[in-house]
């Protein structure tokens, strides 16, 4: 699952390793995201790897219980009608030009990828 906010953008995945346990890992190309996340709504996430030769040059692990309780104060904290604007305000232009790139890019699922409701 990728998760943008306006606080970071993470990479959250179940590897291999995380299964047996019931853990998931949370993966951040920026390590102040990543810090972000853990102080404000995951404390209980697992100490920060560096891991920069990989895709992404952060991770910690947490349990799927934990991370879902996150999730939902996330969402409570949603105090804003525009992503992009709260983005740009909390975040700056230069992350803003990033989320805005990539929602347009995402754009054309409208127009391209029939409805899988039909």
């Amino acid at each position: 699952m990728w998760l943008l906010t306006t606080f970071g953008f993470f990479s959250i995945v179940e590897k291999s390793e995380d299964r047996a346990d019931g853990m998931i890992t949370v993966r951040a190309r920026v390590r102040g995201d990543i810090e972000a996340l853990r102080a404000k709504y995951l404390p209980e996430l697992a100490e920060i790897e560096a891991t920069p030769e990989r895709d992404y040059a952060w991770r910690g692990r947490v349990s799927k219980a934990q991370l879902g309780a996150a999730l939902g104060r996330i969402a409570m904290d949603i105090d804003y009608a525009h992503t992009r604007t709260a983005v740009a305000q909390r975040m700056g232009y230069a992350r803003e030009q990033i989320y805005y790139d990539v929602a347009e890019i995402l754009s054309g699922l409208q127009q391209q990828i029939p409805d899988r409701m039909k």
